[in-house]
């Protein structure tokens, strides 16, 4: 992990490097996405079959799981296990009950009937990855909120799916789950095909195949977004315990290769009695090959002189998760400007937001969450806006009405108004 000091040219550089981490190249893998996609869109199912064989190795069989076959891996599934996820799904579902909008109804002062309707998305695909790890908690993730929501139909693409996959799934109201992965699987659910369903959004990451897909095909169907590598950036002051800080930085640098763990720190000695304690971590951690490549290659420490200092950095680094280990964790949030995930105080791990505290950890990335929210019940339905007038408001209203349209050029806007109301 690299040591940057307040301050100095390297402090700068890194810091400007990192906040454009976002900027992914698709460019290089766009045309072999396009390909794929044509042929999906072109071919269905023989094209789906051909890719996984180029892939997979083998055409899969079964290709679709029902609710017979989820609720069988369930009740396979390893008791204790079983209850972990349940409990997990209470949760997630409890936290997002909290985000149902129910639309609205309302009369102004001028008699006009206003308000917004909702309704949920009648078909939704969530996506799980099918690399170095398996997410059953993904699935719950992803695919509560929508349950929640009222999303009529809710399909689940992954490759090769676990009896813990299949299970999350049926805990989690999943409809149908098909096991595709990759380019394609994005494709037949953007474009449907003799066997998939066409959805209405697709959510969910996946590697920069399925990230370039996604991007490819909205405006067909609408996405939760493009996602990049996983990260976490952690605010120490010298109160911190260096090795939970080390803990929490490795709990995503043991995701991929990719993940950016992130540390600010409040003096020098805080962030090298933190590094110290990651070496040690590292040394032991199963997965150390992947964690000590992300380190290398992504892991940075920055090193400021307050805490006002760090708010600014971490507004600008406009992380995915943000775990502050500060005496004061609630004052440095209402500091901070972007965040996807907070995590407040000592007592508090990333893992319990990955796992069971009970948002959804389907997060943006790659400074995102700038413009972007976590996955939520909001992510998963349409707002219909509802305007009523009688002919008192429209009477309140008709003039000025008649006047914007005519100063625009637009007559016949204007006639609507005036022929209705004609004695």
């Amino acid at each position: 992990m690299k040591l940057h000091l307040r301050e100095t040219p390297d402090y700068t550089a890194a810091l400007a490097h990192l906040t454009d981490r976002g900027d992914d190249d698709l460019d290089r893998v766009t045309p072999a996405v396009a390909e794929i996609l044509h042929a999906v869109r072109t071919r269905g199912d023989a094209a789906l079959a051909e890719y996984s064989l180029k892939y997979d190795g083998a055409i899969p069989a079964p290709f679709e799981y029902g609710p017979a076959e989820m609720a069988a891996a369930l009740a396979g599934l390893d008791p204790a296990l079983a209850e972990v996820l349940r409990f997990s799904a209470h949760r997630i579902r409890a936290y997002h009950e909290k985000q149902v909008d129910p639309g609205l109804r309302y009369t102004d002062e001028d008699g006009v009937g206003l308000g917004w309707r909702v309704r949920p998305l009648a078909r939704v695909g969530v996506y799980a990855p099918g690399g170095k790890a398996r997410y059953p908690s993904s699935v719950l993730m992803s695919a509560i909120p929508a349950a929640v929501a009222g999303v009529g139909e809710v399909l689940l693409a992954t490759p090769r799916p676990t009896a813990e996959i299949l299970a999350a799934a049926a805990i989690a109201g999943v409809s149908r789950v098909f096991d595709m992965g990759g380019a394609q699987a994005i494709g037949a659910l953007a474009y449907g095909t003799a066997r998939v369903p066409r959805v209405d959004k697709i959510v969910g990451p996946g590697n920069i195949y399925v990230a370039c897909a996604k991007k490819l095909v909205f405006g067909r169907v609408a996405i939760d977004g493009i996602a990049g590598p996983s990260e976490i950036l952690v605010v120490a002051d010298e109160g911190a315990d260096p090795e939970v800080v080390a803990a929490d930085l490795l709990s995503q640098a043991e995701h991929d290769e990719a993940a950016y763990p992130l540390l600010v720190a409040t003096t020098a000695a805080v962030a090298e009695r933190a590094l110290a304690a990651l070496r040690s971590q590292l040394a032991v951690l199963p997965r150390r090959a992947i964690a000590e490549a992300s380190v290398t290659a992504n892991g940075h420490a920055f090193v400021v002189g307050d805490l006002a200092e760090a708010a600014r950095v971490v507004t600008a680094l406009a992380s995915e998760h943000l775990a502050l280990l500060v005496r004061d964790p609630e004052a440095l949030l209402a500091q901070v400007g972007a965040a996807g995930a907070a995590f407040l105080g000592d007592w508090t791990p990333e893992a319990a937001g990955d796992y069971l505290a009970g948002p959804s950890h389907v997060l943006p990335t790659g400074g995102a969450v700038r413009f972007s929210s976590p996955l939520g019940v909001y992510d998963f339905i349409v707002r219909t806006s509802v305007i009523r007038y009688d002919r008192a408001s429209l009477t309140r209203h008709g003039q000025a009405i008649m006047d914007f349209a005519r100063a625009e050029g637009l007559e016949a806007h204007a006639r609507a108004v005036e022929f209705r109301l004609r004695e």
